[in-house]
Order: structure tokens, then sequence, then C-alpha cells
């Protein structure tokens, strides 16, 4: 079925270039879309709604074990110990708090699209997403939005206060009329903030196109994945996979603000050319996550949140 681009811009209060506020509140309802459940063991040593692989005291019975010298008396399991004859006692899964940290570009990059969103707009709409969701199970929120000029944090908050402080920084910080080419400085920098800001045992969720991904900014993610899981949303648009195909050859002109280049669109050679030539420098993108052990998932800007995430559901 094909997306009627304009019906759906107007259903969600939108326009694809510049942020509201209503197009975000749309995802408070959308947060089966995802899960923040943890791949990882939690490591934080806050009491929260997480299940480790640790035993302990805490809320959660594990199980039953016989007892040794040095065992808190008060957990013995009478009722176990009564039907073997033999001492027993209790053992609990310890509750953590695991807090969502969520790293959003808005940088220069991002604000480009060809066919439904601007990335930049692609990756709010995911933020504000991933944040009502976690809202909703009551986690922690907080949060790093940077563009090529300024960088703004939110210190880990709960309930719908966070959730509103972060779209409202997400809106105020969306620029995407923007002209300055500094990505890459931009990108390392957010990345050198993580190291300082994300605490261990959280959920560190980057949202970018990750164009300007350094090796010191992969430097930097590595220290961080070493006590927080971390997940690269990677927005990208399809005029950056492939060019458009159309009948009569034509010379276009595209230009950031600053760099201009030229395609030809239609030349199947320069079309074949393009394509590779992108598809390598994705690939390797996304190596070198993956060897920082971060999970990827791609997202593209050109179609709704709707009709990619229902799939991925972890």
């Amino acid at each position: 079925m094909t997306l009627d681009v304009s019906q759906w811009l107007d259903k969600h209060h939108a326009n694809g270039i510049e942020l509201g506020m209503k197009e975000l509140l749309y995802y408070q309802s959308k947060t089966s879309l995802i899960s923040l459940e943890p791949r990882r063991t939690v490591q934080a040593k806050l009491a929260g709604s997480y299940l480790t692989k640790m035993k302990g005291r805490g809320m959660e019975f594990d199980e039953a074990r016989h007892y040794q010298p040095g065992d808190d008396i008060r957990a013995i399991d009478w009722r176990v110990t009564a039907r073997t004859g033999k001492t027993h006692t209790k053992l609990f899964r310890e509750e953590k708090e695991r807090p969502v940290f969520l790293v959003v570009d808005l940088s220069n990059s991002m604000h480009f699209g060809t066919q439904l969103l601007f990335k930049s707009v692609q990756a709010a709409h995911l933020a504000s997403l991933v944040a009502w969701c976690a809202a909703k199970r009551g986690d922690r929120i907080g949060g790093l939005v940077f563009n090529e000029n300024e960088h703004r944090e939110f210190k880990p908050m709960t309930r719908q206060k966070a959730v509103l402080s972060l779209l409202n920084g997400l809106k105020q910080m969306h620029h995407p009329h923007a002209t300055t080419n500094n990505d890459q400085d931009s990108l390392t920098e957010a990345c050198a903030r993580i190291r300082r800001l994300a605490r261990p045992g959280s959920i560190v969720i980057m949202i970018s196109d990750f164009l300007a991904f350094s090796e010191k900014a992969q430097q930097h993610i590595n220290r961080v994945a070493r006590h927080c899981e971390v997940l690269a949303y990677r927005i990208s648009d399809i005029f950056e996979h492939q060019l458009p195909d159309v009948k009569t050859p034509q010379i276009v002109s595209i230009t950031d603000g600053v760099n201009k280049q030229s395609f030809t669109l239609g030349a199947k050679n320069q079309a074949q050319a393009y394509e590779k030539a992108h598809q390598k420098e994705f690939d390797e993108v996304k190596r070198r996550l993956q060897q920082s052990l971060v999970q990827v998932i791609d997202v593209s800007a050109a179609s709704p949140l709707e009709a990619q995430l229902n799939p991925m559901v972890r």
C-alpha cells in the first residue's frame, strides 16, 4: 500500500521539516512498538525494577538451597526444611535500577530528507517513542541532545515530567535551516560526554546517522559499552542508499549549505557506483559499532516508525 505523505503528515500535525510538540506527543500511545527489556546483566547499584543474575535479598523469590554457615537465619525456608529434614534458605533475585539515557543527534547532516521526514525529525519521533516507553515502565529517563553549536543535558528523572522536558529540549534544539558544517566534532564530543553522564547499568540509546562516526568517537563508545548496554538507531534517507530512477537522464546539483555536488540521474553506471560506494560506507560504520558491542538498528526517514518497528520488537 502506497503511503499518502500529505495525509500522514496532516494526521500527525507535522510537515516533515520543522518539529512540533503535537507530533511528539502522538507517540505516547505507541509504546508497544518497542521493548526496553535488558539484554545484558544490569550492573547498577540502586534499587529498581529489573531482575539481575545476582542473588541476594530482594523482593523476588528465586530458589531455595541448603543452608550454609553465614546465611541470614531470617531467610530460612521452614516449609522446605520441614519437608526435607534439612535446613534450607531462600534466595532472592535482587532488583536493580536501569536508567534510560537517550543521545539524539540534531546536527547539520541530520537535516536532510527526500520523501517523508528529515532525518532529524524522524530521530525526534524515535526519541519520543523511547522516552514514553521508558516512562510507562517506570524507568528514569535522561539524555543528551546536541547539534554542531550546542548540547543540552537532561538529568535522569521519572514520570511524565522527564519526558516532556526532553521533548521540549528536542524542539528547542532542532534548527533545520542551519548551514554550519562541523558535524564530526559534535558527534565525537557527544560520545565523550556520554562517558561522563551514563551511569553503569544504564541503557544508552544513540539516535544519529553516524555519518561522522570517527575513531575517537568509537574509543569513547568502547568505554561506555563496558558498563552499559548501548543501542544505535541509525537514521538514513533513501537517497543516501541509491539515486532516484528517472527515464530521461538529467544533471542535478545538491548542497548541504556549504559543499556542492552534481549527479547525473538516469545514468546506470553512475547509479551503480553511487550505491556501491555508499553501501560500503554504511557497512563499515555498522561493523565498527558492532565491534564496540553496540546493537545497530537501521531506521529510514522515508517511512513511518509504525511500519518499521513492528517487526523489530525486542
